[in-house]
Formats: structure tokens, C-alpha cells, sequence
């Protein structure tokens, strides 16, 4: 496509995630769309877990205090008390437990269906996107967002959200418990705790970077691998497998270096608060033994105990903290491309004019809710309230269309054109003259910048884009096949087509001799984009896909340029049995498939030199003189390299 380069998004991240809050609170607020009330019963599930751990830790102090202590200094001690005020316990901690379960048990659910419908909600989303973000966007990175950012999402949702919150609730009530059992020995655990965030914010705030980091390099190593999946035929025959993998190892070297930074400042956290938690609980250990032993401010053994038991709690809960905000942040990274794909803006459509089924009523062409054969343009018109039917011939009219992909670049300059219902048009030219891109326009792939292109005498603009496609029957030069049977690819055309209709648009496409060959006819499998067929095959089942759905237009692009000249003949006599009566448009390189058009258009530079039948322009146009000339100098030499061969 002439004037079309690819790059990377501008939305692509890059070191930093803007509005960190704003992106969780997103993430958020779409997984509490649909499992609101899940998520209440999750928090409410952490808040009883952590309250009954808390409880049990605070019986600590009652319990020796008020048992033990007595029971050791009875002459004969009464267990029964105490064995009652065990099983109290027991029963919170049994409390906690379940509901542990419950939430952790939810929130799988809940993480689950959330990527299932964000799949869905993406893959919606992606099929709504224009042809151009497919054309500036690398295939591979795009299914980097369907699998490793979805699964940091996944993390993140199912693990450290949780945690998190189940650490935040713990932090506050062990806080409160601590207040009650001694003040003096809160605010030392305080000057600790100040000590650690202040250590995790520095060392999370290094490893951020690099998590972020990651995410980039692990969507550019996807898409270089795909990238070489897919032309690992052009590596091998240019023997580039060493420069290939010298690139392969500086991208991976690049995700190896991101991803060993990340978590080998990940990795700190963990060591450097577990030791500041003991120095905190050594620190907290010989001041309240002080306090205790001398009862200050009435604090008792069983206030230390359960004291210091909180204390080594609450450092747990810092830890969790820092370890997920590193998950947190490299999810986050996973989200900002989510949502950019999300975000980006569908492909628009303001047509109104729409293609029904039409039949015929005294002189009057109407709609039909049958299948007639026959279509219109069912057109609404608003100034006057009325609808009006023009039926569907294939009348197509070029007139001053300007073009480019980008506005500040015009490919195609004041193209001028027209094909009357059933005329054969023919579309040659140089590399990059603007060929492909005048077919990507009649179908709207790319909307112009100046100009009309009408259709049976209808703006297109005005006709929507689903129903204009529809219309239309499309040949690539790449063909695209499907992993289902022959029968379901060629049905892909119709999808409400018979297996008689499947059998007669193969039979037309010359395809139904090879499909009959084939070890389940019909009913084989295809998979990896047919790659068990040739080429030619391939192209054949595209044509009898085309064929199948009876479109009144057709566009062939280049259908026989990766094919031998044998298989050319059986692929264009298959082209001709589908053209027949049909408005078509033909890019071909071979000119000898285009020497029966009705109109040749030569095209220059996005610009139309010439136009007109063979004789017309061999008369007249040198340019057309030159690529004739060039055609029949190398078919005369294949022909000569063949005899040569042949002796």
C-alpha cells in the first residue's frame, strides 16, 4: 500500500505509568461491574479472617494473666475454665479459616470470569478497529495484551488486590490492639515501621521502572518471534538464520536485563524488612520486658506476650505490602495496554442506506424478507420522510478522489474512473502506484480525503460499511484460511450456504477435482492457514469463498502472481467463470490475465496515466508499452529457459 509505513503506537508504554490510581481504579471499577456483590462478600470475608486472628492474638493476654498465671499458683488447679476459653478461640480461628476460604474461593471466581469477559470485551473491541490500526500495529505485540498483560492482571486481581486489603485491615486492627495494650511501646513500633516504608518506597520506586520495562520488551520479543514465524521461508532462503538470531538475542538481552533489574530489586525487599522486623521485635522485646517486669503503667507478661505477638504481625503484613506493589505496578503496566487497545477508537460508520433483499410488485421494486437473488439500496431520505429502493447492478464511478494515509501525504491525486454494471476493470502499474489502495477505498477500508466515489449512483459514505463489504467479493493475493474444513472455509463466504451451494462455488472455481482428492474431501481439516494445500489450492478455495457468496462486485488483487503458469491458467479460467456478469476489478502484474478488460487503468505514481482496452493503449500509452514489453520479454524467456531445460 502505497504511503503506508508501520510504527509503534504512541500509546505504547514507556517507563512510566501515568495516573497510577486512575488505572487501578479502572481495573477496578470493571471487575465490580459484574461481580459487585462478590466483592462485597470478599471484603466482608478478609475483614472477619483477619479480626478473628486478631482476637485470638489478644487472648493471649487474658489467657495468661488470667489462667495460666492463677492456674500456676492454685495448690490444685481447675482446667475446666480454662479449657472453655480455649475452645472460644478455637472457634474464631475456625471462623477465620472458613471465611479465608470463602474469599480466596470467590475471588478465583471472580478473577476468572473478569479475564474472560475482558477477552471478550477486547476481542469485540478489536474486530471493531479500522484496517490502518492493523497496518501500524505488529501482530505479535498485540498478542502480547491477550496473554502476558491479561495474566498480570491476573496476579494481580486474584492475588495482591486481596492481600493488600487483607493486609491494610490487618495493619489497623493490630495497630488499635497494640494502642490498648501499651502506648509507649506502640510509638517505638512506629519509628521502626516509618524505617521500613521508607526502605520499601525507595527500593519498590527502582524496581518499578524495570517491571514496566518489561512489559515492553516482553511485547517486542513476541512480535519479533511471530515476525519470523511468519517469513521463516525468506530467513532460510537468504540464509539470515545467524543475523536473525543476532537480533532475537539483542531483544532478549534487552527483556533478560529489564527482568533481572526488576526482580533483583523485587528480591531486596523481602531480607531487608525481615531484618528490620527483628530488630523492631528485639528493640520492642527488652523495653516491654522492662515495663513488665516492673509493672509500668500496670503492664503485665501477658501484655508483652500478646504484644509481641502483634508486633511480629504487623511487620508481616508491611511485607506482604511490598512484595505486591511491585505486581501491582508491572499489572498496571499490563492495563495501560489493555485499556489502549480498548480506547482506541472504532471504526466509524455514519451510512444509512442499507442492502435488503428486493422484489419486484407492479412496476415497483420492493423489499423482501425472502432471499430473492435480487438486492437494492433500501435509502431513507429525511427531508421528505420517503424511502426510496435503487437496485444493487454494480455501477461504480470514481470522480476526483484524492487520498492519503496520513493528511499531510496525498498518495492517490484526483483519480477519475468509472465501471458500468458488469464491465471487467483492470488496475496496473508500477510497485506502489497506488493499485491496492484504490480497492482498499471502494470498500472503505481507508475513508478519501477529497472527492466521490458512488456506487449505482449512491455516495458510498452514505451506504454503511457492513452492508457496502457485503456487496462486495474479495480475491487476496495472501489467501487466508481458516482451522475448520473445506466445507466451513468456503462456507466463510455465506455462512447460511447449503452444502449444494458449497459444491456448485467449487466446482465453478475449479476446486471441487483437488477437494474430492483429498483424504476427507469436504469434511478435511485445515489448519495453519491451509498449510497442508499449495498455493494454488489455497487460492482456488479463496476464489470458490468468493464465489459461494454471489457478490455483484468483485475485487481481485494480484490472485495469480505467486503461482506457476499451469496453475495460472486453471486459477484464471476460475476467475473468469466468477466474473461472468459481475463488475469486477482486477490488480494483476501478469498482463496476459487482463488482456480481455473492458478498461485498462494505468496508474502512475498515484496518478491515472492512461485508460482504456489493450489495443487502445498499446496505440498510445508508452507506459503501458513498456510494462507490455516487459511482460512479453519474460514470458519469452521462461518460455526459452523451459526448452533449454528441456534438452
Amino acid at each position: 500500500m502505497a504511503g503506508m509505513k508501520k510504527g509503534k503506537h504512541p500509546n505504547m508504554p514507556g517507563h512510566k505509568v501515568e495516573n497510577p490510581g486512575k488505572l487501578l481504579g479502572r481495573v477496578m471499577a470493571y471487575v465490580g461491574k459484574k461481580y459487585k456483590f462478590h466483592l462485597i462478600v470478599v471484603v466482608i470475608g478478609i475483614f472477619v479472617s483477619v479480626l478473628a486472628n486478631v482476637q485470638g492474638t489478644m487472648f493471649m493476654k487474658t489467657m495468661i494473666d488470667d489462667y495460666i498465671v492463677p492456674l500456676v499458683q492454685a495448690d490444685t488447679p481447675d482446667f475446666g475454665p480454662f479449657g472453655m476459653a480455649i475452645l472460644r478461640v478455637a472457634a474464631f480461628y475456625l471462623i477465620g479459616v472458613v471465611f479465608a476460604y470463602l474469599y480466596n474461593r470467590l475471588m478465583i471466581y471472580v478473577t476468572q470470569g473478569t479475564l474472560r469477559d475482558l477477552r471478550n470485551d477486547m476481542f469485540a473491541k478489536m474486530e471493531s478497529l479500522p484496517i490502518k490500526y492493523f497496518d501500524t500495529h505488529p501482530h505479535g505485540d498485540i498478542m502480547s495484551v491477550y496473554t502476558n498483560d491479561i495474566d498480570t492482571l491476573r496476579q494481580m486481581i486474584s492475588q495482591s488486590i486481596p492481600q493488600m486489603l487483607s493486609s491494610l485491615i490487618t495493619i489497623v486492627s493490630v495497630f488499635i490492639s497494640m494502642l490498648i495494650l501499651n502506648v509507649p511501646l506502640t510509638l517505638v513500633t512506629v519509628v521502626m515501621l516509618a524505617i521500613m516504608v521508607t526502605a520499601t518506597k525507595k527500593i519498590a520506586s527502582l524496581s518499578g521502572k524495570f517491571f514496566m520495562d518489561q512489559q515492553v520488551n516482553i511485547g517486542k520479543v513476541n512480535g519479533y518471534i511471530e515476525e519470523m514465524m511468519e517469513g521463516q521461508k525468506v530467513v532460510k532462503v537468504f540464509c539470515h538464520e545467524e543475523e536473525a538470531s543476532e537480533k532475537f538475542d539483542e531483544l532478549n538481552n534487552q527483556l533478560f536485563e529489564s527482568a533481572n533489574n526488576a526482580n533483583k530489586f523485587a528480591n531486596y525487599l523481602g531480607p531487608v524488612n525481615a531484618q528490620l522486623g527483628n530488630m523492631n521485635y528485639v528493640v520492642c522485646a527488652i523495653v516491654g520486658g522492662i515495663l513488665a517486669i516492673n509493672h509500668v503503667w500496670g503492664f503485665t507478661l501477658g501484655g508483652l506476650a500478646s504484644f509481641l505477638t502483634f508486633n511480629k504481625s504487623i511487620t508481616m503484613p508491611i511485607n506482604q505490602i511490598s512484595q505486591q506493589l511491585n505486581s501491582i505496578v508491572m499489572a498496571l503496566a499490563g492495563a495501560k495496554r489493555i485499556f489502549d487497545l480498548m480506547d482506541e477508537p472504532s471504526e466509524e460508520d455514519q451510512g444509512y442506506v442499507e442492502l435488503v433483499n428486493a422484489k419486484e410488485e407492479k412496476g415497483q421494486l420492493t423489499e423482501s424478507k425472502e432471499r430473492t437473488g435480487r438486492w437494492a439500496w433500501k435509502h431513507y431520505h429525511k427531508a421528505d420522510n420517503s424511502t426510496t429502493y435503487v437496485e444493487l447492478k454494480g455501477d461504480m464511478v470514481l470522480d476526483g478522489v484524492d487520498f492519503g494515509y496520513n493528511d499531510d501525504k496525498i498518495v492517490l491525486h484526483d483519480i477519475k474512473m468509472y465501471a458500468t454494471p458488469g464491465q471487467k476493470i483492470a488496475f496496473v502499474g508500477s510497485t506502489g502506484a497506488g493499485k491496492t489502495t484504490i480497492t482498499n477505498l471502494l470498500n472503505r477500508f481507508y475513508d478519501i480525503q477529497d472527492g466521490k466515489i458512488r456506487y449505482d449512483g449512491i455516495n458510498v459514505n452514505k451506504i454503511k460499511k457492513g452492508d457496502l463489504r457485503r456487496s462486495m467479493g474479495i480475491v487476496l493475493q495472501d489467501t487466508n484460511l481458516f482451522t475448520a474444513t473445506v466445507m466451513e472455509n468456503i462456507r466463510y463466504g455465506k455462512l447460511d450456504a447449503t452444502d449444494e451451494e458449497v459444491y456448485a462455488a467449487a466446482r465453478l472455481a475449479h476446486a471441487d477435482q483437488f477437494i474430492q482428492m483429498l483424504p476427507n474431501g469436504y469434511q478435511t481439516m485445515l489448519s495453519g492457514d491451509g498449510e497442508e494445500l499449495s498455493q494454488g489450492q489455497r487460492q482456488l478455495l479463496s476464489i470458490a469463498r468468493a464465489a459461494v457468496a454471489n457478490p455483484p462486485v468483485l475485487i481481485l488483487d494480484e490472485a495469480t502472481s505467486s503461482v506457476d503458469t499451469r496453475t495460472e491458467v486453471l486459477i484464471q479460467r476460475a476467475m473468469d467463470n466468477l466474473m461472468q456478469g459481475r463488475t469486477s476489478f482486477i490488480i494483476a502484474h501478469r498482463l496476459s490475465t487482463i488482456q480481455n478488460a473492458d478498461q485498462i487503468v494505468v496508474l502512475e505514481k498515484g496518478s491515472v496515466a492512461d485508460c482504456g482496452t489493450q489495443e487502445e493503449l498499446l496505440g498510445r500509452c508508452p507506459l503501458y508499452q513498456t510494462l507490455w514489453t516487459a511482460h512479453v520479454g519474460a514470458r519469452n524467456w521462461a518460455v526459452t529457459s523451459g526448452k533449454k531445460e528441456g534438452n
